[in-house]
């Protein structure tokens, strides 16, 4: 009897974990980290300096530009001219301060588009990040530097209509918090201790293993979650954009990719230890017999 209600407790404990570990890693990702804006700006700062998002300030900054300036045959003379002086501008020390400011702006629009009606994009605006270059260029005396336009300038980072289809699960997460987290905790405890009261250390040990391959299970149904989401993401955003838009999308599911390797390590250490304690436990109790 005591066996049966041991394996049962396990298996319902290995379904519930399985659910609630990717459940309460996302809950907590969007409290902690989507609706923070400090952690935000800090996911996206070194961004600053991957060549996508470079390459694609470069390319708006020099579109923009060229579009006021017209010099017949020397046009695409000068538009290359431009374009690795804006390029060359993007390593520089003021341009990842430009890019943290603009971030730190766009966070408001992109939980403010979250929270938003259907139809809406969420994007990042590179306007202030566009207005430092010109002013550096400026500055340096850049030739038509002084035409580049300053105006609203996006990268879309979600389509309006994947953004629709993620609204409701936002809302969701956000009003869930880092509660899910603290119930798989509750729920560990008090199911080890039933376990453990009801059955002995036999029990206790069955659970943990139990434990140790839901957490397995629920970090590979975490990372299966966050690579479809990443795909469906990006395949709505404009090919322009697309390779900017997906170092945004790695840069702020990075802590859960972390997450999806720290659940598994601890997941496969508690399988494999309760596995090897039940095994001593059975040569002990043979060496007695």
């Amino acid at each position: 009897m005591r066996t049966s209600l041991s394996v049962t407790l396990s298996a319902v404990l290995l379904v519930l974990l399985t659910a609630l570990v990717p459940f309460s890693a996302l809950s907590a990702w969007v409290d902690l980290e989507i609706d923070d804006t400090d952690r935000y700006v800090a996911a996206v700062s070194p961004l600053s300096s991957d060549p996508a998002v470079r390459s694609t300030v470069a390319d708006l900054v020099t579109d923009e530009a060229m579009r006021q300036i017209d010099l017949g045959p020397l046009q695409d003379t000068v538009r290359d001219f431009l374009h690795e002086t804006v390029r060359s501008f993007t390593t520089t020390e003021t341009f990842r301060t430009a890019w943290d400011t603009a971030n730190r702006t766009a966070h408001q629009a992109v939980t403010a588009a979250l929270d938003g009606d259907s139809g809406e994009e969420v994007t990042i605006d590179l306007g202030p990040v566009i207005d430092q270059v010109k002013q550096d260029l400026v500055r340096q005396g850049v030739p038509f530097a002084d035409q580049i336009p300053v105006q609203r300038t996006e990268i879309t980072v979600i389509g309006a209509d994947r953004a629709d289809a993620l609204r409701d699960s936002f809302h969701w997460l956000r009003y869930c918090s880092i509660w899910p987290a603290v119930a798989t905790l509750v729920l560990l405890v008090l199911v080890v201790g039933i376990a453990t009261v009801r059955g002995g250390l036999r029990a206790a040990l069955t659970a943990t293993t139990a434990v140790g391959a839901g957490f397995m299970l629920g970090a590979i149904v975490l990372r299966v979650l966050v690579a479809v989401g990443r795909g469906r993401v990006l395949d709505e955003v404009p090919g322009s954009d697309r390779d900017a838009a997906a170092a945004v999308v790695d840069a702020l599911t990075a802590s859960l990719r972390t997450t999806v390797w720290v659940v598994l390590v601890v997941g496969a250490v508690l399988l494999v230890g309760a596995v090897v304690a039940r095994v001593l436990l059975g040569r002990r109790k043979a060496r007695r017999g």
